[in-house]
């Protein structure tokens, strides 16, 4: 279990973020397409998760945008912005914001699967069963090769790191 924070307010996650070094876990998320996604789906690349708990809040708005932007100067990488909102919203959201560089999944109907095998389900406080803010980069063998748990929910990634790390 993680400890994180909400405006400041502790709150916990499920578990941790999986080991670096560690093969990553499949997941089976939902596209804006409504079909499924799996990590076999993007074998080959290198694959940023921008995990958030949720598209209708300013700062998960915002980490969308910038990785939008940040997938066009990464090679051989895909961005993957992961969260429980509907694939409704996530494709609303991408239109009307220009979003073209990224890949919207959702965890809507996963049972939690995802939220549980990544550790970033919230198990308390009022954004419980949501996904906290993390970003999980996986090299092109399926290896975790970088983590981010972003400690105050309300912040966003690090990207000056994850940047790094895709070096």
């Amino acid at each position: 279990m993680a400890n994180i924070t909400l405006k400041g307010t502790p709150v916990h996650t499920i578990g941790n973020l999986p080991a670096k070094g560690c093969q990553a876990p499949d997941f089976k998320l939902t596209a804006t397409d409504l079909n499924n996604k799996t990590l076999v789906d993007f074998k080959g690349s290198k694959l940023v998760l921008n995990i958030f708990p949720s598209l209708d809040t300013p700062t998960c708005a915002a980490s969308v945008r910038r990785f939008n932007q940040l997938a066009t100067e990464m090679t051989n990488t895909k961005v993957l912005a992961i969260s429980k909102d509907l694939p409704f919203a996530h494709s609303r959201f991408c239109t009307s914001e220009g979003i073209e560089n990224v890949i919207n999944l959702s965890g809507f109907k996963c049972s939690g699967s995802f939220g549980k095998d990544y550790g970033v389900e919230i198990i308390d406080g009022p954004l419980a069963e949501l996904y906290s803010r993390a970003v999980v980069i996986i090299d092109e063998n399926g290896q975790v090769v970088y983590t981010q748990l972003v400690p105050e929910i309300v912040d966003e990634p690090d990207y000056d790191d994850v940047l790094t790390a895709l070096k």
